[in-house]
């Protein structure tokens, strides 16, 4: 293997992260981590993992997307492998705007069920991903495949607990996000949180959050 080495991802600002934190998900969580957040510990006991190859994804993080951590994987796990590790480690893709290449990524959706991901675009919620892909799935398979996708938040009227959704964000960061509202441009989003944080943490949170009309 030959570690890419990238500067770390500051994450721990000003307290902004809990161990409980660290784990929430835009989606329900039922145990799949983050590469960007989770420990090089916690990534060292998934399938395929080792201390070796941890620490090298830690060093390169952050990772924008789910594409970019699959680029880093592809040359060192094969295709079982990695959908293998992606159950337990995965970066949550947007469903508004994720190609159907990263769609496919997702353990256990096919082109089938990609397209029917797209169909329904935009959402606007949440809530129209579980009706929608519910008609052609049980309760439970809406329930897993949540945990790997998350719809944009509004930055002026998200509830508190949908801000606590993002992943990483604690309490500190959320009196943050709420201090500047109402925000008038992304600019303004990116001007003063990036009070907080550096660059690339900034551009992490920075997908999932928008805007509205």
């Amino acid at each position: 293997m030959n570690p890419i080495v990238r500067r770390p991802l500051i994450v721990a600002v000003l307290g902004l992260v809990s161990a409980t934190a660290l784990h929430a998900q835009v989606g329900p969580n039922a145990g799949v981590l983050n590469p960007n957040l989770a420990s090089a510990d916690e990534m060292a006991a998934l399938p395929h993992m080792n201390a070796e190859m941890a620490n090298w994804l830690v060093d390169a993080r952050p990772y924008l997307t789910m594409s970019a951590f699959h680029e880093m994987l592809s040359p060192h796990l094969s295709g079982e492998q990695r959908e293998e590790l992606y159950a337990r480690l995965f970066i949550p893709i947007n469903l508004n705007t994720a190609s159907e290449a990263e769609i496919l990524l997702v353990p256990g959706v096919g082109a089938r069920m990609a397209h029917e991901f797209e169909e329904y675009r935009p959402y606007p919620a949440l809530a129209l991903f579980r009706r929608e892909i519910g008609k052609y799935v049980d309760n439970e398979e809406v329930a897993r495949l949540e945990q790997f996708v998350f719809v944009p938040i509004d930055l002026n009227t998200a509830s508190a607990e949908a801000i606590l959704s993002i992943p990483g964000v604690g309490q500190r960061m959320l009196h943050e996000f709420e201090e500047y509202r109402p925000y008038r441009s992304m600019a303004q989003f990116r001007r003063e949180i990036g009070k907080y944080v550096d660059d690339d943490e900034l551009a992490r949170l920075e997908r999932y959050v928008v805007i509205g009309n």
